[in-house]
Protein backbone atom coordinates (compact mmCIF):
# COMPACT_ATOMS: atom_id res chain seq x y z
CA UNK A 1 0.00 0.00 0.00
CA UNK A 2 3.18 2.15 0.03
CA UNK A 3 2.03 4.10 -3.34
CA UNK A 4 -1.25 4.82 -1.61
CA UNK A 5 0.02 6.04 1.93
CA UNK A 6 -0.21 9.48 1.38
CA UNK A 7 -3.69 9.58 -0.30
CA UNK A 8 -6.63 10.72 1.97
CA UNK A 9 -8.71 7.14 2.31
CA UNK A 10 -12.06 6.68 0.53
CA UNK A 11 -13.41 5.19 3.39
CA UNK A 12 -12.05 5.58 6.87
CA UNK A 13 -12.73 3.51 9.82
CA UNK A 14 -10.90 3.90 12.93
CA UNK A 15 -12.03 2.34 16.43
CA UNK A 16 -15.30 0.71 15.34
CA UNK A 17 -17.38 -1.05 18.04
CA UNK A 18 -20.67 -2.90 17.31
CA UNK A 19 -22.98 -4.46 20.04
CA UNK A 20 -26.08 -6.10 19.76
CA UNK A 21 -28.61 -6.15 22.86
CA UNK A 22 -25.18 -5.22 24.68
CA UNK A 23 -23.07 -7.91 23.65
CA UNK A 24 -20.02 -6.87 21.48
CA UNK A 25 -19.54 -8.40 18.18
CA UNK A 26 -17.10 -5.88 16.44
CA UNK A 27 -14.06 -4.61 18.68
CA UNK A 28 -12.07 -1.44 17.85
CA UNK A 29 -11.58 -2.27 14.22
CA UNK A 30 -9.29 0.02 11.75
CA UNK A 31 -10.12 -0.10 8.05
CA UNK A 32 -9.11 2.49 5.43
CA UNK A 33 -9.81 1.68 1.55
CA UNK A 34 -8.60 4.34 -1.16
CA UNK A 35 -9.55 4.84 -4.43
CA UNK A 36 -8.68 2.65 -7.06
CA UNK A 37 -7.65 -0.28 -4.25
CA UNK A 38 -9.44 -3.35 -3.46
CA UNK A 39 -9.69 -4.49 0.61
CA UNK A 40 -10.49 -8.03 1.70
CA UNK A 41 -12.35 -8.67 4.81
CA UNK A 42 -11.52 -12.37 5.59
CA UNK A 43 -12.40 -14.87 8.15
CA UNK A 44 -14.41 -17.17 9.84
CA UNK A 45 -18.00 -17.07 10.38
CA UNK A 46 -18.80 -14.72 13.35
CA UNK A 47 -15.90 -12.69 12.41
CA UNK A 48 -17.43 -9.34 12.41
CA UNK A 49 -16.47 -8.92 8.64
CA UNK A 50 -19.75 -8.72 6.94
CA UNK A 51 -21.50 -6.34 10.18
CA UNK A 52 -18.12 -4.00 9.68
CA UNK A 53 -19.38 -4.08 5.71
CA UNK A 54 -22.77 -3.41 6.58
CA UNK A 55 -22.00 -0.48 8.60
CA UNK A 56 -20.75 1.64 6.19
CA UNK A 57 -23.66 1.62 4.32
CA UNK A 58 -26.27 1.95 7.40
CA UNK A 59 -27.35 -1.63 7.49
CA UNK A 60 -25.91 -2.59 10.11
CA UNK A 61 -29.35 -4.03 11.34
CA UNK A 62 -31.90 -3.77 13.79
CA UNK A 63 -31.20 -2.57 17.67
CA UNK A 64 -27.44 -2.44 16.78
CA UNK A 65 -25.26 0.03 18.63
CA UNK A 66 -22.27 1.50 16.51
CA UNK A 67 -19.73 3.88 17.99
CA UNK A 68 -16.59 4.64 15.80
CA UNK A 69 -13.76 7.62 16.28
CA UNK A 70 -13.98 8.07 12.81
CA UNK A 71 -16.39 6.50 10.08
CA UNK A 72 -16.25 8.25 6.45
CA UNK A 73 -16.75 8.22 2.94
CA UNK A 74 -15.21 10.08 0.29
CA UNK A 75 -14.63 12.86 3.82
CA UNK A 76 -18.10 12.96 4.99
CA UNK A 77 -19.19 11.52 8.29
CA UNK A 78 -21.64 8.86 8.11
CA UNK A 79 -22.28 9.26 12.21
CA UNK A 80 -25.49 9.95 12.52
CA UNK A 81 -27.06 9.86 9.01
CA UNK A 82 -30.87 9.86 8.97
CA UNK A 83 -32.60 7.37 6.21
CA UNK A 84 -33.23 9.32 3.82
CA UNK A 85 -29.74 9.96 3.48
CA UNK A 86 -28.39 7.06 3.29
CA UNK A 87 -30.89 6.07 0.79
CA UNK A 88 -29.42 8.86 -1.30
CA UNK A 89 -26.04 7.49 -0.78
CA UNK A 90 -26.90 3.44 -1.27
CA UNK A 91 -26.63 2.72 -4.81
CA UNK A 92 -25.67 6.18 -6.12
CA UNK A 93 -22.33 6.11 -4.74
CA UNK A 94 -22.06 3.06 -2.50
CA UNK A 95 -23.80 0.07 -4.26
CA UNK A 96 -23.94 -3.34 -2.13
CA UNK A 97 -23.74 -6.91 -3.14
CA UNK A 98 -25.46 -8.92 -0.15
CA UNK A 99 -24.12 -12.51 0.48
CA UNK A 100 -28.19 -13.86 0.42
CA UNK A 101 -29.63 -12.86 -3.22
CA UNK A 102 -32.58 -14.94 -2.33
CA UNK A 103 -32.82 -13.11 0.40
CA UNK A 104 -31.98 -9.82 -0.85
CA UNK A 105 -34.11 -9.73 -4.24
CA UNK A 106 -38.32 -9.23 -3.76
CA UNK A 107 -39.88 -12.46 -4.53
CA UNK A 108 -43.10 -10.56 -5.46
CA UNK A 109 -41.09 -8.49 -8.21
CA UNK A 110 -39.66 -9.26 -11.71
CA UNK A 111 -35.74 -9.28 -11.62
CA UNK A 112 -35.67 -6.77 -14.56
CA UNK A 113 -37.77 -4.51 -11.87
CA UNK A 114 -35.36 -4.45 -9.14
CA UNK A 115 -32.18 -3.42 -11.30
CA UNK A 116 -34.25 -0.72 -12.70
CA UNK A 117 -35.11 0.82 -9.23
CA UNK A 118 -31.47 2.21 -8.58
CA UNK A 119 -31.70 3.83 -11.62
CA UNK A 120 -35.64 5.17 -11.04
CA UNK A 121 -34.04 6.67 -7.75
CA UNK A 122 -30.66 7.91 -8.66
CA UNK A 123 -30.60 8.91 -12.66
CA UNK A 124 -32.72 11.23 -15.30
CA UNK A 125 -33.51 7.84 -17.72
CA UNK A 126 -36.51 7.59 -18.98
CA UNK A 127 -38.51 4.05 -19.19
CA UNK A 128 -36.85 3.08 -22.59
CA UNK A 129 -33.55 4.13 -21.32
CA UNK A 130 -33.64 2.14 -18.15
CA UNK A 131 -35.14 -1.02 -19.75
CA UNK A 132 -32.08 -0.67 -21.84
CA UNK A 133 -29.63 -0.22 -19.49
CA UNK A 134 -31.34 -3.28 -17.46
CA UNK A 135 -30.89 -5.70 -20.53
CA UNK A 136 -26.81 -4.67 -20.76
CA UNK A 137 -26.21 -4.99 -16.98
CA UNK A 138 -27.76 -8.20 -17.48
CA UNK A 139 -25.49 -8.43 -20.22
CA UNK A 140 -22.58 -7.56 -18.45
CA UNK A 141 -22.62 -10.17 -15.69
CA UNK A 142 -23.00 -12.88 -17.87
CA UNK A 143 -26.77 -13.51 -17.88
CA UNK A 144 -28.11 -15.72 -20.50
CA UNK A 145 -30.97 -14.40 -22.33
CA UNK A 146 -31.29 -11.40 -20.35
CA UNK A 147 -34.87 -10.49 -21.95
CA UNK A 148 -36.27 -13.56 -20.41
CA UNK A 149 -34.63 -13.39 -17.06
CA UNK A 150 -35.64 -9.55 -16.77
CA UNK A 151 -39.30 -11.15 -17.03
CA UNK A 152 -38.79 -13.55 -14.68
CA UNK A 153 -39.03 -13.52 -10.34
CA UNK A 154 -36.54 -14.42 -8.55
CA UNK A 155 -37.29 -17.77 -7.35
CA UNK A 156 -37.50 -18.58 -11.45
CA UNK A 157 -33.80 -18.24 -11.32
CA UNK A 158 -30.81 -20.51 -9.90
CA UNK A 159 -28.77 -19.42 -7.24
CA UNK A 160 -26.14 -18.46 -9.66
CA UNK A 161 -28.27 -16.39 -12.10
CA UNK A 162 -30.03 -14.81 -8.98
CA UNK A 163 -26.60 -13.78 -7.47
CA UNK A 164 -25.89 -12.43 -11.01
CA UNK A 165 -28.38 -10.17 -10.68
CA UNK A 166 -28.04 -8.87 -7.57
CA UNK A 167 -24.37 -7.72 -8.73
CA UNK A 168 -26.03 -6.05 -12.08
CA UNK A 169 -28.59 -3.65 -9.32
CA UNK A 170 -25.58 -2.95 -7.24
CA UNK A 171 -23.54 -1.75 -10.11
CA UNK A 172 -26.48 -0.29 -11.93
CA UNK A 173 -25.75 3.65 -11.31
CA UNK A 174 -21.45 2.90 -11.56
CA UNK A 175 -21.08 3.87 -7.72
CA UNK A 176 -17.89 5.27 -6.85
CA UNK A 177 -17.25 1.99 -3.96
CA UNK A 178 -18.51 -1.29 -3.99
CA UNK A 179 -18.91 -3.57 -1.58
CA UNK A 180 -19.23 -6.55 -1.95
CA UNK A 181 -20.39 -9.65 0.57
CA UNK A 182 -19.17 -12.99 -0.64
CA UNK A 183 -20.02 -11.90 -4.44
CA UNK A 184 -18.99 -14.94 -6.22
CA UNK A 185 -20.10 -17.79 -3.40
CA UNK A 186 -23.06 -19.23 -5.74
CA UNK A 187 -20.94 -19.01 -8.85
CA UNK A 188 -19.50 -21.55 -10.55
CA UNK A 189 -15.81 -21.47 -12.16
CA UNK A 190 -16.24 -20.12 -15.58
CA UNK A 191 -19.07 -17.48 -14.63
CA UNK A 192 -16.65 -16.47 -11.15
CA UNK A 193 -14.19 -15.37 -13.71
CA UNK A 194 -16.16 -13.26 -15.49
CA UNK A 195 -17.64 -11.86 -12.19
CA UNK A 196 -14.22 -11.16 -10.92
CA UNK A 197 -13.38 -10.35 -14.44
CA UNK A 198 -15.79 -7.36 -14.32
CA UNK A 199 -14.87 -6.11 -10.90
CA UNK A 200 -11.64 -5.85 -11.78
CA UNK A 201 -12.94 -3.65 -15.03
CA UNK A 202 -15.14 -1.60 -12.41
CA UNK A 203 -12.42 -0.74 -10.06
CA UNK A 204 -10.59 2.35 -11.81
CA UNK A 205 -8.25 5.10 -10.66
CA UNK A 206 -11.73 6.59 -8.72
CA UNK A 207 -13.71 3.31 -8.01
CA UNK A 208 -12.88 1.28 -5.21
CA UNK A 209 -14.22 -2.18 -4.16
CA UNK A 210 -14.42 -3.64 -0.63
CA UNK A 211 -15.34 -7.30 -0.36
CA UNK A 212 -15.83 -9.98 2.28
CA UNK A 213 -14.79 -13.07 1.27
CA UNK A 214 -14.32 -16.66 2.81
CA UNK A 215 -12.49 -17.79 -0.89
CA UNK A 216 -8.93 -17.14 -0.45
CA UNK A 217 -8.06 -17.96 -4.04
CA UNK A 218 -11.00 -14.86 -5.07
CA UNK A 219 -9.11 -12.55 -2.81
CA UNK A 220 -5.56 -13.55 -4.08
CA UNK A 221 -7.41 -12.24 -7.99
CA UNK A 222 -8.72 -9.25 -6.87
CA UNK A 223 -6.97 -7.49 -3.25
CA UNK A 224 -4.60 -5.23 -2.83
CA UNK A 225 -4.81 -5.18 0.82
CA UNK A 226 -6.00 -7.52 3.11
CA UNK A 227 -7.64 -7.68 7.08
CA UNK A 228 -8.23 -10.81 8.76
CA UNK A 229 -10.80 -10.81 11.80
CA UNK A 230 -11.41 -13.12 13.98
CA UNK A 231 -13.90 -12.79 17.07
CA UNK A 232 -14.24 -9.02 15.88
CA UNK A 233 -10.88 -8.14 15.76
CA UNK A 234 -8.37 -7.67 13.53
CA UNK A 235 -5.73 -9.98 14.22
CA UNK A 236 -3.62 -9.04 10.87
CA UNK A 237 -3.45 -6.74 7.76
CA UNK A 238 -1.08 -6.54 4.81
CA UNK A 239 -0.76 -6.01 1.48
CA UNK A 240 -2.38 -9.24 -0.31
CA UNK A 241 1.07 -11.01 -1.34
CA UNK A 242 2.57 -11.10 2.45
CA UNK A 243 -0.53 -12.05 3.86
CA UNK A 244 -1.24 -15.12 1.35
CA UNK A 245 2.32 -15.95 0.62
CA UNK A 246 4.04 -15.30 4.72
CA UNK A 247 0.75 -14.62 7.56
CA UNK A 248 2.63 -14.22 10.74
CA UNK A 249 -0.42 -14.45 13.25
CA UNK A 250 -1.27 -18.45 13.91
CA UNK A 251 -4.96 -17.62 13.16
CA UNK A 252 -4.00 -16.25 9.41
CA UNK A 253 -2.01 -19.55 9.05
CA UNK A 254 -4.50 -21.73 9.80
CA UNK A 255 -7.01 -20.08 7.54
CA UNK A 256 -4.41 -20.41 4.54
CA UNK A 257 -3.84 -24.09 5.63
CA UNK A 258 -7.67 -25.06 4.97
CA UNK A 259 -8.27 -23.01 2.20
CA UNK A 260 -5.13 -24.95 0.75
CA UNK A 261 -7.00 -28.38 1.69
CA UNK A 262 -10.20 -27.91 -0.37
CA UNK A 263 -8.81 -25.96 -3.52
CA UNK A 264 -8.77 -27.45 -6.30
CA UNK A 265 -5.63 -28.67 -7.80
CA UNK A 266 -5.23 -30.31 -11.11
CA UNK A 267 -3.67 -33.68 -10.65
CA UNK A 268 -0.50 -34.32 -12.67
CA UNK A 269 -1.44 -37.46 -13.58
CA UNK A 270 -5.10 -39.20 -13.14
CA UNK A 271 -3.77 -41.77 -10.15
CA UNK A 272 -2.73 -38.69 -7.93
CA UNK A 273 -6.08 -36.86 -7.56
CA UNK A 274 -8.20 -40.06 -5.50
CA UNK A 275 -7.44 -40.98 -2.49
CA UNK A 276 -8.35 -45.02 -2.54
CA UNK A 277 -11.47 -45.78 -1.74
CA UNK A 278 -12.06 -47.62 1.79
CA UNK A 279 -14.41 -49.99 -0.03
CA UNK A 280 -14.38 -51.08 -3.66
CA UNK A 281 -17.72 -49.30 -4.80
CA UNK A 282 -17.38 -51.28 -8.10
CA UNK A 283 -18.53 -54.01 -6.11
CA UNK A 284 -21.35 -52.44 -4.49
CA UNK A 285 -24.99 -52.52 -5.24
CA UNK A 286 -26.73 -50.15 -7.13
CA UNK A 287 -28.82 -47.94 -4.90
CA UNK A 288 -30.05 -44.52 -7.64
CA UNK A 289 -29.73 -44.78 -11.24
CA UNK A 290 -31.89 -42.66 -13.67
CA UNK A 291 -31.91 -43.38 -17.24
CA UNK A 292 -32.61 -41.10 -20.21
CA UNK A 293 -34.21 -38.11 -17.65
CA UNK A 294 -35.65 -35.23 -19.82
CA UNK A 295 -37.44 -32.19 -18.34
CA UNK A 296 -38.67 -28.76 -19.57
CA UNK A 297 -40.03 -25.69 -18.33
CA UNK A 298 -42.47 -22.90 -19.57
CA UNK A 299 -40.57 -19.60 -19.77
CA UNK A 300 -42.09 -16.10 -19.17
CA UNK A 301 -42.16 -15.51 -23.11
CA UNK A 302 -44.38 -18.80 -23.28
CA UNK A 303 -41.84 -20.78 -24.81
CA UNK A 304 -40.31 -24.65 -23.55
CA UNK A 305 -36.83 -24.67 -22.47
CA UNK A 306 -35.24 -28.25 -22.11
CA UNK A 307 -33.43 -28.12 -18.61
CA UNK A 308 -32.37 -31.59 -18.65
CA UNK A 309 -31.66 -34.04 -21.97
CA UNK A 310 -31.41 -37.39 -21.66
CA UNK A 311 -29.77 -37.46 -18.57
CA UNK A 312 -28.11 -40.78 -16.98
CA UNK A 313 -26.63 -42.04 -13.99
CA UNK A 314 -25.65 -44.70 -11.55
CA UNK A 315 -25.14 -44.33 -7.75
CA UNK A 316 -23.81 -47.37 -5.67
CA UNK A 317 -23.70 -48.00 -2.29
CA UNK A 318 -20.42 -46.34 -0.55
CA UNK A 319 -19.76 -44.24 -3.51
CA UNK A 320 -19.87 -40.25 -3.96
CA UNK A 321 -20.67 -38.84 -7.24
CA UNK A 322 -19.85 -34.91 -7.90
CA UNK A 323 -22.70 -33.05 -10.22
CA UNK A 324 -20.79 -30.27 -11.61
CA UNK A 325 -21.59 -27.40 -14.09
CA UNK A 326 -22.57 -23.98 -14.46
CA UNK A 327 -25.44 -22.16 -13.03
CA UNK A 328 -28.18 -23.14 -15.19
CA UNK A 329 -27.23 -26.32 -16.50
CA UNK A 330 -29.59 -28.70 -14.79
CA UNK A 331 -27.53 -29.71 -11.60
CA UNK A 332 -30.28 -28.73 -9.27
CA UNK A 333 -32.97 -29.56 -11.21
CA UNK A 334 -31.63 -33.31 -11.31
CA UNK A 335 -31.15 -33.04 -7.71
CA UNK A 336 -35.19 -32.95 -7.12
CA UNK A 337 -36.02 -35.62 -9.81
CA UNK A 338 -34.04 -37.82 -8.29
CA UNK A 339 -35.38 -37.22 -4.74
CA UNK A 340 -38.99 -37.65 -6.58
CA UNK A 341 -39.73 -33.91 -5.74
CA UNK A 342 -40.18 -32.88 -9.29
CA UNK A 343 -41.17 -35.47 -12.36
CA UNK A 344 -39.66 -35.79 -15.20
CA UNK A 345 -41.18 -35.14 -18.49
CA UNK A 346 -39.59 -38.69 -19.77
CA UNK A 347 -36.90 -41.22 -18.57
CA UNK A 348 -36.95 -43.22 -15.46
CA UNK A 349 -35.90 -42.89 -11.75
CA UNK A 350 -35.49 -46.03 -9.60
CA UNK A 351 -34.26 -46.15 -5.86
CA UNK A 352 -32.99 -49.46 -4.46
CA UNK A 353 -34.60 -50.95 -7.23
CA UNK A 354 -37.99 -49.62 -7.04
CA UNK A 355 -39.47 -47.23 -9.73
CA UNK A 356 -40.19 -43.67 -8.31
CA UNK A 357 -42.65 -42.93 -11.24
CA UNK A 358 -44.58 -46.01 -10.22
CA UNK A 359 -44.76 -45.68 -6.73
CA UNK A 360 -48.13 -43.61 -4.91
CA UNK A 361 -47.73 -40.47 -2.71
CA UNK A 362 -47.92 -42.80 0.74
CA UNK A 363 -45.12 -45.31 -1.08
CA UNK A 364 -43.07 -42.52 -2.05
CA UNK A 365 -43.25 -40.82 0.98
CA UNK A 366 -41.96 -43.78 3.02
CA UNK A 367 -39.53 -44.96 0.20
CA UNK A 368 -37.95 -41.73 0.42
CA UNK A 369 -36.93 -41.64 4.20
CA UNK A 370 -33.85 -43.77 2.51
CA UNK A 371 -32.90 -41.06 0.39
CA UNK A 372 -32.31 -37.43 2.19
CA UNK A 373 -31.13 -34.20 1.03
CA UNK A 374 -29.23 -31.54 2.62
CA UNK A 375 -29.28 -28.01 0.86
CA UNK A 376 -26.73 -25.09 0.39
CA UNK A 377 -29.09 -22.59 2.71
CA UNK A 378 -29.95 -25.00 5.73
CA UNK A 379 -31.23 -22.09 7.71
CA UNK A 380 -34.11 -21.48 5.19
CA UNK A 381 -35.23 -25.26 5.32
CA UNK A 382 -35.50 -25.07 9.29
CA UNK A 383 -38.62 -23.36 11.16
CA UNK A 384 -36.73 -20.30 12.83
CA UNK A 385 -39.67 -20.95 15.77
CA UNK A 386 -38.24 -24.30 16.45
CA UNK A 387 -35.65 -25.19 18.76
CA UNK A 388 -32.61 -27.97 17.58
CA UNK A 389 -34.76 -31.05 20.07
CA UNK A 390 -37.85 -30.05 17.86
CA UNK A 391 -35.96 -30.04 14.33
CA UNK A 392 -34.41 -33.21 15.05
CA UNK A 393 -37.17 -34.88 17.05
CA UNK A 394 -39.94 -33.97 14.07
CA UNK A 395 -37.41 -36.02 11.95
CA UNK A 396 -37.00 -38.78 14.47
CA UNK A 397 -40.97 -39.31 14.82
CA UNK A 398 -40.84 -39.47 11.43
CA UNK A 399 -38.70 -42.07 11.61
CA UNK A 400 -40.63 -44.07 14.22
CA UNK A 401 -38.88 -43.26 17.39
CA UNK A 402 -40.94 -43.15 20.37
CA UNK A 403 -41.50 -39.75 22.02
CA UNK A 404 -40.02 -40.90 25.61
CA UNK A 405 -36.72 -41.52 23.26
CA UNK A 406 -36.23 -38.38 20.75
CA UNK A 407 -34.65 -36.44 23.22
CA UNK A 408 -31.78 -39.74 23.90
CA UNK A 409 -31.56 -40.03 19.95
CA UNK A 410 -31.33 -36.37 19.05
CA UNK A 411 -28.37 -36.17 21.47
CA UNK A 412 -26.52 -39.09 19.69
CA UNK A 413 -27.19 -37.64 16.58
CA UNK A 414 -24.99 -34.08 17.60
CA UNK A 415 -22.49 -36.73 18.94
CA UNK A 416 -22.50 -38.24 15.43
CA UNK A 417 -22.05 -34.61 13.47
CA UNK A 418 -19.64 -33.13 16.60
CA UNK A 419 -22.21 -30.83 18.80
CA UNK A 420 -22.65 -30.46 21.95
CA UNK A 421 -26.59 -31.54 23.62
CA UNK A 422 -26.47 -27.86 24.96
CA UNK A 423 -27.27 -26.59 21.94
CA UNK A 424 -30.81 -28.69 21.59
CA UNK A 425 -32.31 -25.84 23.22
CA UNK A 426 -31.22 -23.45 20.64
CA UNK A 427 -32.47 -22.37 17.57
CA UNK A 428 -31.12 -21.79 14.13
CA UNK A 429 -30.56 -17.86 13.97
CA UNK A 430 -28.46 -18.63 17.40
CA UNK A 431 -26.16 -20.90 15.21
CA UNK A 432 -23.10 -20.03 13.43
CA UNK A 433 -23.86 -21.23 9.96
CA UNK A 434 -21.34 -24.28 10.01
CA UNK A 435 -23.52 -25.68 12.82
CA UNK A 436 -26.76 -25.21 11.21
CA UNK A 437 -25.35 -27.01 8.49
CA UNK A 438 -24.09 -29.80 10.79
CA UNK A 439 -27.63 -29.85 12.15
CA UNK A 440 -28.72 -30.07 8.53
CA UNK A 441 -26.77 -33.32 8.25
CA UNK A 442 -28.04 -34.73 11.92
CA UNK A 443 -31.66 -34.18 10.61
CA UNK A 444 -30.92 -36.05 7.60
CA UNK A 445 -29.19 -38.93 9.27
CA UNK A 446 -31.80 -39.41 11.96
CA UNK A 447 -34.18 -41.33 8.71
CA UNK A 448 -30.95 -43.72 8.75
CA UNK A 449 -31.11 -43.03 5.05
CA UNK A 450 -28.72 -44.93 2.44
CA UNK A 451 -28.41 -42.29 -0.17
CA UNK A 452 -28.08 -38.68 1.01
CA UNK A 453 -28.15 -35.55 -1.88
CA UNK A 454 -25.81 -32.97 -1.06
CA UNK A 455 -26.62 -29.73 -3.35
CA UNK A 456 -24.19 -27.07 -2.19
CA UNK A 457 -23.79 -27.55 1.47
CA UNK A 458 -20.37 -26.00 1.95
CA UNK A 459 -20.18 -22.98 -0.68
CA UNK A 460 -21.70 -20.93 2.24
CA UNK A 461 -19.10 -21.84 4.39
CA UNK A 462 -15.54 -20.25 5.40
CA UNK A 463 -12.49 -22.37 4.89
CA UNK A 464 -11.80 -24.00 8.26
CA UNK A 465 -15.28 -25.01 8.32
CA UNK A 466 -15.62 -26.35 5.05
CA UNK A 467 -12.72 -28.33 5.73
CA UNK A 468 -14.92 -29.66 9.26
CA UNK A 469 -18.01 -30.30 7.31
CA UNK A 470 -16.01 -32.39 4.37
CA UNK A 471 -14.11 -34.34 6.77
CA UNK A 472 -17.67 -35.07 8.58
CA UNK A 473 -19.29 -36.41 5.60
CA UNK A 474 -16.13 -38.59 4.24
CA UNK A 475 -16.28 -39.82 8.30
CA UNK A 476 -19.99 -40.96 8.04
CA UNK A 477 -19.76 -42.22 4.41
CA UNK A 478 -17.11 -44.56 5.56
CA UNK A 479 -19.13 -45.51 8.64
CA UNK A 480 -22.43 -46.10 7.45
CA UNK A 481 -21.66 -47.12 4.19
CA UNK A 482 -23.52 -44.12 2.37
CA UNK A 483 -24.02 -43.40 -1.27
CA UNK A 484 -24.09 -39.37 -1.67
CA UNK A 485 -24.36 -37.33 -4.44
CA UNK A 486 -22.89 -34.27 -4.34
CA UNK A 487 -24.03 -31.40 -6.14
CA UNK A 488 -21.52 -28.71 -6.49
CA UNK A 489 -19.65 -26.00 -8.70
CA UNK A 490 -16.68 -25.97 -6.71
CA UNK A 491 -14.27 -28.18 -8.59
CA UNK A 492 -11.79 -28.37 -4.67
CA UNK A 493 -14.59 -29.59 -2.82
CA UNK A 494 -15.46 -31.88 -5.70
CA UNK A 495 -12.29 -33.23 -6.03
CA UNK A 496 -11.71 -33.88 -2.52
CA UNK A 497 -14.65 -35.78 -1.80
CA UNK A 498 -15.76 -37.93 -4.95
CA UNK A 499 -15.21 -41.35 -5.95
CA UNK A 500 -17.18 -40.47 -9.70
CA UNK A 501 -17.78 -37.26 -11.59
CA UNK A 502 -20.57 -36.25 -13.47
CA UNK A 503 -19.95 -32.74 -15.69
CA UNK A 504 -23.17 -31.34 -17.15
CA UNK A 505 -23.72 -28.55 -19.52
CA UNK A 506 -27.11 -26.95 -20.67
CA UNK A 507 -29.19 -29.80 -19.14
CA UNK A 508 -27.10 -32.56 -20.67
CA UNK A 509 -24.06 -34.73 -19.59
CA UNK A 510 -21.15 -34.01 -21.65
CA UNK A 511 -18.32 -35.85 -19.85
CA UNK A 512 -18.63 -38.59 -16.70
CA UNK A 513 -15.96 -40.92 -15.54
CA UNK A 514 -13.31 -41.49 -12.29
CA UNK A 515 -12.61 -38.39 -10.68
CA UNK A 516 -9.00 -38.87 -11.64
CA UNK A 517 -9.84 -38.81 -15.15
CA UNK A 518 -12.49 -36.35 -15.72
CA UNK A 519 -10.08 -33.90 -13.29
CA UNK A 520 -6.65 -34.63 -14.60
CA UNK A 521 -7.56 -35.45 -18.19
CA UNK A 522 -10.44 -34.03 -19.23
CA UNK A 523 -11.99 -35.01 -22.61
CA UNK A 524 -14.46 -32.63 -23.25
CA UNK A 525 -13.15 -28.61 -23.96
CA UNK A 526 -16.28 -27.37 -21.44
CA UNK A 527 -14.71 -29.72 -18.75
CA UNK A 528 -11.19 -28.46 -19.37
CA UNK A 529 -12.50 -24.67 -19.82
CA UNK A 530 -14.32 -25.39 -16.17
CA UNK A 531 -11.37 -26.06 -14.50
CA UNK A 532 -8.64 -23.49 -16.57
CA UNK A 533 -11.76 -20.90 -15.00
CA UNK A 534 -10.64 -21.49 -11.30
CA UNK A 535 -8.56 -19.14 -10.16
CA UNK A 536 -4.98 -19.67 -8.13
CA UNK A 537 -4.25 -19.83 -4.84
CA UNK A 538 -0.83 -18.80 -4.60
CA UNK A 539 1.97 -21.29 -2.91
CA UNK A 540 3.03 -21.12 0.78
CA UNK A 541 6.52 -19.50 0.76
CA UNK A 542 9.22 -21.80 1.77
CA UNK A 543 10.51 -21.59 5.47
CA UNK A 544 14.19 -20.97 4.73
CA UNK A 545 12.56 -17.87 2.41
CA UNK A 546 11.28 -16.27 4.82
CA UNK A 547 14.28 -17.00 7.29
CA UNK A 548 16.09 -14.75 4.72
CA UNK A 549 13.47 -12.18 4.54
CA UNK A 550 13.45 -11.54 8.21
Amino acid sequence: MSGLDNVSPLVDIRGLRVSFKGVPVVHGVDVQVRAGQCVALVGESGSGKSVTARTLVGLTGAGAQVQAQRLAYAGRDLAGLDEASWQRLRGAQIGFVMQDALGSLDPLRRVGNEIEEALLLHTRLGPEARRLRVLELLREVGVPEPEVRARQYSWQLSGGLRQRALIAAAIACKPRLLIADEPTTALDATVQAQILALLEQLRGEDNSLLMVSHDLAVVARLADWVVVMRQGEVVEQGSAEQILQDPHDPYTQRLLTAARAVHFQRPATPALALVEPAVNTAKQPVLLEARNLSKAFIGPDGRAREVLSDVSLQLRAGQTLGVVGESGSGKSTLGRILLGLERPDQGQVQFAGQDWLALSNDQQRLARQGIQVVFQDPLASFDPRYTVLRVLAEALAQAGVPRALQRTEAVALLERVQLPAGVLERRPLELSGGQRQRIAIARALAMKPRVLVCDEPVSALDVSVQARILALLAELKAELNLACLFISHDLGVVEQVSDQVLVMQGGRVVEQGEAGQVLGQPRHPYTRALLDAVPGLPAAQPLWVRRIAV
